[in-house]
């Protein structure tokens, strides 16, 4: 005759196993129900050898939480659907990233940063225009490289497009990040420093910049707006300076810090240069002016005129190497990023 605790732990079976049924496929649900009962009855049965004797219902109970509950066990035999699986979620979150951080910063720096600074009394509705527009730019991107992605991910589903490789396409290892030598840090500091003195002792030592012609010469009334953002222009340049001094293991900072302090000051001298413009009157800023006392005389004015000139033409050079700078700076500083995002997935791998 049938021990109660049998039928019992029998029902609980036939229950848990009626579970596990429910949330399968249909074409596939007989195939995989006895697969499992097979399973499971091995393992009660060995179970049963070792306590030589049935086993009663809470010692059936943990056999079957050990096992899981009846979704996640049925989950286990069901195909698995991701929009993007986990094979290509690694480029997608890099990509993404890289799209995102090269979009926001460019308009962040040519756009946003020239509102912030212009003189117009109208800059909030631009600033919250433009912050609409990055807004609406960041997720339509987003949205496009997720669609992107998604099809690829249905791609390679079938034709198993990252099957067919070649180790001899691999990259080249990462070369080992050299850390800057304290010496060039306390060289860098040092320097800095001293431009940033050079700097703050310009307003009452003039001849520091006109030498001679400081007698006769003098800065323009343009300059006084743009000497606050200089100023602390060189002291990030010092400040992420001493932070690499006593952080060197933050690699990643150096690069980060030249092309920050690169694209700030192409935004200076992007202003600085375009009030050189004439207006429709024909009248533009100078950079120096004659002082008083010296108006009347036409060699200082011509002197004034060759400065000026020269101040102009050494603002739009810089420009450019300031261009051709940020250019390279953000080539290194990506390789940098993509080399510890490649070190990172092979630790991980």
């Amino acid at each position: 005759m049938t021990q109660p605790s049998q039928t019992n732990s029998q029902s609980l079976l036939d229950r848990y196993l009626h579970a596990v049924r429910f949330w399968l496929p249909k074409a596939q649900q007989q195939d995989i129900v006895n697969e499992l009962s097979e399973d499971l009855h091995a393992q009660i049965e060995e179970q049963e050898s070792a306590l030589k004797r049935p086993l009663n219902e809470s010692e059936l109970e943990a056999i079957l939480k050990r096992c899981g509950s009846p979704i996640i066990v049925a989950s286990r035999y069901r195909p698995q659907k991701y929009l993007i699986g986990p094979a290509l979620f690694p480029i997608w979150q890099f990509v993404l990233k890289l799209v995102l951080v090269w979009v926001l910063l460019p308009i962040l720096v040519v756009v946003i940063g020239p509102a912030l600074v212009s003189a117009s009394s109208r800059w909030q509705p631009a600033v919250w225009q433009t912050f609409s527009m990055l807004c609406t730019v960041l997720i339509s991107t987003a949205a496009a490289i997720t669609i992107v992605f998604a099809v690829l991910e249905r791609l390679e589903s079938r034709l198993r497009l990252l099957d067919r490789w070649n180790p001899h396409s691999l990259p080249p290892a990462p070369r080992t990040e050299k850390r800057p030598s304290r010496t060039q840090s306390v060289f860098e500091i040092i320097t800095g420093v001293a431009g940033l003195l050079w700097l703050l002792a310009l307003p009452h030592y003039p001849f520091l910049v006109l030498g001679p012609l400081a007698e006769f010469l003098k800065a323009a009334p343009l300059w006084p707006r743009f000497y606050l953002p200089m100023a602390l222009l060189a002291i990030l340049g010092v400040a992420y300076q001493c932070v690499g001094l006593f952080r060197p293991q933050w690699t990643w900072l150096p690069p980060a810090g030249r092309l920050l302090n690169t694209l700030l000051s192409l935004a200076i001298l992007h202003f600085l240069i375009e009030l050189s413009a004439p207006t429709q009157a024909g009248i533009w800023q100078p950079y120096v002016v004659v002082r008083e006392g010296f108006e009347n005389s036409a060699q200082c004015v011509r002197v004034a005129g060759l400065v000026n000139v020269s101040v102009l033409l050494s603002l739009v050079g810089t420009w450019i190497g300031l261009c051709i700078a940020a250019a390279v700076q953000a080539w290194r500083l990506t390789r940098q990023i993509r080399e510890r995002i490649s070190q990172a997935h092979l630790r991980a791998i």
